[in-house]
């Protein structure tokens, strides 16, 4: 499988992927960013795909498009989002199935969003973690692939409790995008259900 990594900030997934062996292809950004320079060391084509605007008339589903359209022409099969900060609308998902994988620092499906490590702490739950998903255009709501829990510590602060679930987070992601490239495809688990 052909793999993509979306990416908008430090690259730190990116940087732990390729030094895991993860085959990378293609990096694709919307901003500039971090991430466009570590795939620049490492050799892997990069592109800039700059969002025009921030406001309300920034056009999503044109932009999804643009993004959609780069990956096919390199022939991406597999699209790992990695800190990705752009929203994206339906073309890229009736196109890519199941094989658009986000990761998310709670245990999914509570603290959906961009503040779930804020939330976490601020609802004072004793246990967090993080959360490899299918990515849907409905933000954090698609199919669980893997799930890995954090403490919280009384002293936590946002930063120190995102840093341990950003640790785990780049491990757990790894595995499962690993485990989704030998099989060749993005496998749903059945949910589980009581017997009756």
């Amino acid at each position: 499988m052909r793999l993509a990594v979306l990416a908008s900030g430090s690259g730190t997934i990116l940087e732990a992927m390729i030094n895991g062996g993860i085959p990378v292809v293609y990096v694709l950004t919307d901003r500039k960013c971090l991430a466009s320079e570590i795939a620049l060391q490492h050799g892997i084509d990069h592109a800039l795909v700059e969002r025009e605007s921030f406001g309300k008339d920034f056009d999503r589903k044109d932009y999804t498009i643009q993004i959609r359209d780069a990956l096919i022409e390199r022939e991406i099969d597999l699209v790992a989002m990695a800190g990705f900060g752009t929203i994206l609308e339906q073309p890229i998902y009736e196109e890519y199935g199941n094989n658009v994988l986000n990761t998310h620092p709670s245990l999914l499906p509570s603290f959906p969003g961009w503040n779930a490590v804020e939330d976490a702490i601020r609802y004072g739950v004793k246990v967090t973690g993080c959360t490899v998903h299918v990515a849907t255009k409905d933000v954090d709501a698609g199919p669980i692939l893997a799930q890995e829990a954090v403490e919280v510590s009384s002293g936590d602060s946002v930063a120190t409790l995102h840093e341990r679930i950003k640790t785990i987070e780049r491990r757990l992601y790894l595995e499962t995008i690993r485990d989704i490239m030998e099989e060749g495809q993005v496998v749903i688990p059945k949910e589980k259900t009581n017997p009756t």
